[in-house]
């Protein structure tokens, strides 16, 4: 046998590679990720517990300075998941049409 041969991976019957991505690794690294985002989180509003003064459009108050970041960064997520979702909509529309 030549050095090539014997360094080529082995693969079951079915050729499919036993290494590949499957939902279930998907999954868990899926969770990891979100449990390192969890940590991080806890972190950031465990340090950032003081109040501070907050006013929007006449509206003002008092909020620690965490939840009045997190309410300003998820609101900004929320614009941009509407944007995307219009702009899907908008080409599965085209793609209707053109079909």
């Amino acid at each position: 046998m030549s050095d090539q041969e014997q360094t080529k991976p082995s693969t079951p019957e079915g050729g499919a590679d036993p290494l590949r991505g499957s939902r279930t690794s998907t999954t868990w690294v899926a969770v990891s990720a979100l449990v390192l985002l969890l940590i991080l989180l806890v972190v950031f509003i465990g340090q950032n517990t003081q109040d501070v003064r907050v006013a929007f459009f006449g509206w003002s108050g008092r909020a620690p300075l965490a939840v009045a970041l997190l309410i300003a960064a998820t609101s900004g997520m929320l614009v941009v998941v509407i944007a995307g979702a219009l702009r899907i909509l908008q080409l599965r529309r085209r793609i209707r049409r053109e079909r």
